[in-house]
């Protein structure tokens, strides 16, 4: 029996999955920013990669030089020196005989296309893009995007209550959803809050983004304007993506996955996927069978020469943590 390791890194979360052969999985780790962008210095999102590893390890019971390969998809790795600095980090640690470092969105896409080809996708805190023909080309939006999911759809909700309350835009729904999110009693309070010199701000900023969807369902023109404009935005880069890879003109694969994505709503995802079919009528879109943290097992049993079949996919499926592991 031979053991793997995979490694989803981003901003908010940093999760670590160790793996036989056969797709069960053995051992967990969760941390904390792995981003060598996002955190307070490169050292200190290599740190959390480390910690999550190390308790993925400790949980399965197997020590590093047991590991065959080591997979790590990882926010942060961008340029070819971030490449460098990772792999040699990883390597360091004696995390695989073998190692890959990929930018998350690969492993996100590995995650939910069957063949790992296609467009992914990504719409959580921030948003990713990533593409794979199947002769191996690959394109990641790294800071080619815009800032995107849920720290923007939060930013731009806020924005709307704003001009609300000034008399710049008509009234939306938005208003008394997000003073209740904030328990707060006015507009001012909350732009008090998020603004003010000295002042903790709100730990639930993020949480808007439900309060967003649930007044674009509700017919709010406001929150509609901004859901719908996001998802069109998404499709730009998506339809960027398929072409500098070579797959638009033929059919393709579109990966969705991300919390924002797991929205009930489906304003977004149909915005999206509207806007890729005026350029690639022929796309499939469907929702990610996995966490992108599976994702990277996947692509280290592919580097092992491993045939992900469904026996291998149902023991993934089944071994793999409950929901609250990979909750942002």
């Amino acid at each position: 029996m031979k053991f793997v390791l995979g490694v989803d890194g981003g901003n908010t979360k940093t999760l670590a999955l160790v793996a036989r052969d056969d797709g069960a999985i053995l051992g967990t780790g969760r941390a904390g920013c792995g981003d060598i962008y996002g955190a307070t210095s490169a050292d200190a999102a290599i740190a959390e990669i480390e910690r999550a590893v190390g308790a993925a390890l400790n949980e399965a019971g197997i020590p590093s030089p047991e590991l065959s390969v080591g997979a790590f998809s990882l926010a942060g790795a961008d340029w070819p020196e971030d490449f460098e600095l990772l792999e040699e980090a990883m390597r360091g640690q004696g995390y695989g005989r073998r190692i890959v470092v990929v930018n998350d969105a690969m492993g996100a896409l590995r995650a939910g296309s069957p063949d790992g080809t296609g467009v992914v996708v990504a719409c959580g805190t921030g948003a990713a893009v990533g593409a794979r023909h199947p002769d191996g080309r690959i394109w990641h939006s790294s800071f080619w995007q815009q800032v995107q999911g849920a720290d923007e759809l939060s930013s731009q909700a806020l924005r709307a209550v704003y001009r609300a309350e000034l008399g710049i835009d008509p009234p939306t729904l938005l208003t008394e959803r997000i003073l209740a999110a904030f328990d707060a009693s006015n507009v001012e309070e909350v732009l008090h809050r998020m603004t003010g010199r000295d002042i903790p701000r709100p730990q639930n900023r993020r949480q808007l983004v439900r309060q967003l969807f649930d007044a674009a369902d509700a017919g709010d023109a406001a929150a509609r304007r901004i859901v719908v404009s996001h998802g069109k935005a998404l499709g730009d880069y998506t339809i960027a993506a398929a072409r500098k890879v070579g797959l638009l003109g033929t059919p393709f694969t579109l990966v969705l996955t991300g919390g924002v994505l797991r929205h009930p709503s489906p304003l977004l995802r149909n915005a999206l996927i509207e806007r890729v079919r005026e350029s690639a009528p022929d796309v499939c879109a469907i929702q990610s069978q996995f966490e992108p943290a599976a994702g990277a097992v996947l692509l280290a049993l592919d580097l092992m020469g491993i045939v992900t079949d469904a026996t291998l996919l149902e023991h993934l499926e089944s071994t793999l943590p409950e929901a609250a592991f990979f909750a942002t």
